[in-house]
């Protein structure tokens, strides 16, 4: 089920930070509200919103998704637009493009080749060969980067890295190809009614943002600031002379910087509150949460509802399986049917077939068009610089599943996918679980800890290394998915590291 604000938030009466953010929210201070997984973050913004009606206020409500602004809009009063950063842009701007928008998809090759990427065109970059897929494929990436950027002009730090040319001189050589036929591209999506390159909704929104808009509310609610796009912070922080800005998210959450997203709540100069009551779990989850929050240095710490009891153990049957990859998901999607029960993947397995398919075409001596894969010929090639470079070392067990699997096994895994509402086990990555939440949780065993150091300690044991921020942001939003029972698994690595603190919560014993 998804996790939203769950119904029965709405039963409590406002708690005590719910009821300061509802003052603050009075006075016309730009806020920041930092709200903890679970916490009634929804609940309290349509508070506010209720609030502002009573003022005569009119404001607007921006969500990452439609499907979270239409939830928003049932709980909002009508005085508060609910929608997207691109729903306003559309209106704007997107609408004069909509004959482009309808236009059939075709393979990125061929708008690289209407460009000018000439079909058999190959160049050298270090060891890699990139032909013209390869070109015409990082040529789209690099304006869709630009265009969720805040930068007004296209550049080198927009081309995307390639697997296997990852070196700044690398690069360097890749961007120099890739830069002339960008700026061709952007050219080209300047015309309403026609052209070669397939009309996006990101194109729309960065031409919006160019404009310098101005938003007509006398307040602005911005969810998920922890993972807002440049471009949406930078046309929502240009509001702050004429509306109060309202940033309400979760930074212990910001699991997007891999793809651009900023954490636009830390350092915005506003009032900081907090919202750190969960409603989703008990104190002994909460607890759990905690020891992650204090890793990545976070604002809040969360109070678990004495009214529901969660309980950490480990769990044979789970709702939910929750990995750090998509190879991970893979080799737990085989797990699970070999055992007989009838699997969900989170979001489909369109992303894992791609892979699959990629992988399939490596081993029997094709290239693959794979954007992950694209620049590699063969699959030892492949396999080489996924045990030789640390860059591709999460390829390793994608390349240990084929040696037992096969591709085509994998391929026919993933054929028997069941639907999430007949499913007996949900398979995520944890960057799709998040907000969402089960009644019971196993975390995957590829939530690996940190390598040791070269130092030992006083045993002669390796000391182990600092845990990585990021991971341990990723670690927290899967915990926290939870409601009921949590199997830590993967994670529990974190029982006997030092930034762990492998006290059990509330004096009994950790399982």
């Amino acid at each position: 089920m998804t996790a939203h604000a769950p119904a029965h938030i709405t039963r409590h009466a406002p708690t005590p930070e719910q009821r300061a953010a509802a003052e603050a929210f009075s006075t016309g201070a730009h806020l920041v509200i930092q709200a903890g997984a679970g916490t009634g973050k929804t609940t309290t913004l349509a508070m506010l919103a209720r609030s502002a009606r009573r003022q005569g206020r009119l404001g607007r409500y921006i969500a990452f998704n439609r499907a979270v602004a239409r939830h928003a809009a049932r709980q909002f009063p009508a005085e508060v637009t609910c929608g997207t950063a691109h729903a306003l842009a559309y209106t704007a701007v997107g609408r004069k493009y909509r004959a482009r928008m309808n236009a059939p998809r075709q393979a990125g090759w061929r708008t690289g080749e209407a460009l000018g990427i000439d079909d058999g065109m190959s160049v050298r970059i270090g060891p890699r060969k990139v032909d013209n897929k390869a070109l015409s494929h990082t040529v789209l990436r690099t304006v869709t980067r630009f265009c969720q950027s805040a930068d007004r002009e296209i550049a080198a730090h927009h081309v995307p890295p390639l697997r296997g040319a990852e070196s700044a001189p690398l690069h360097a050589h890749l961007a120099a190809l890739a830069l002339p036929f960008a700026h061709k591209a952007w050219a080209d999506l300047q015309h309403p009614e026609h052209g070669a390159v397939r009309f996006e909704h990101d194109h729309y929104l960065k031409m919006w943002a160019l404009r310098d808009p101005v938003i007509p509310a006398d307040f602005l609610l911005l969810d998920e600031a922890q993972d807002t796009n440049p471009v949406v912070e930078q046309v929502f922080t240009a509001q702050r002379d004429h509306a109060q800005l309202v940033l309400v998210g979760d930074s212990a959450q910001a699991i997007y910087g891999w793809r651009g997203a900023r954490d636009v709540m830390t350092g915005f100069d506003g009032r900081q509150l907090s919202l750190s009551h969960s409603f989703r779990f008990g104190p002994a989850l909460a607890a759990e949460a905690n020891r992650w929050l204090a890793i990545v240095g976070a604002p809040i710490r969360l109070t678990g509802s004495p009214c529901l009891e969660t309980e950490l153990r480990p769990l044979r049957a789970p709702e939910a399986i929750l990995c750090r990859t998509n190879v991970g998901a893979i080799v737990e999607v085989i797990r699970q049917l070999d055992a007989g029960r009838r699997v969900a993947l989170a979001g489909g397995g369109e992303a894992l077939s791609a892979l699959a398919r990629a992988a399939h075409d490596l081993e029997a001596g094709r290239r693959t068009t794979h954007p992950e894969l694209t620049l590699f010929e063969t699959w030892p090639e492949l396999r080489e610089y996924a045990e030789s470079d640390p860059a591709g070392r999460d390829l390793l067990p994608l390349l240990e599943l084929v040696d037992e699997h096969g591709a085509e096994s994998l391929l026919r895994a993933l054929d028997r996918l069941s639907p999430e509402e007949s499913a007996e086990v949900t398979v995520s990555t944890a960057h799709r679980a998040k907000g969402r939440e089960w009644a019971s949780v196993r975390i995957a065993d590829d939530f690996n800890g940190p390598d040791d150091l070269d130092e030992q300690d006083a045993d002669g044991a390796p000391l182990p290394g600092p845990v990585d921020i990021d991971e341990a942001r990723l670690a927290y939003v899967a915990v926290t998915r939870a409601r009921s029972l949590l199997d830590i698994g993967g994670l529990s690595w974190i029982n006997t590291h030092p930034a762990g603190d492998p006290r059990p919560p509330e004096g009994r014993p950790r399982t």
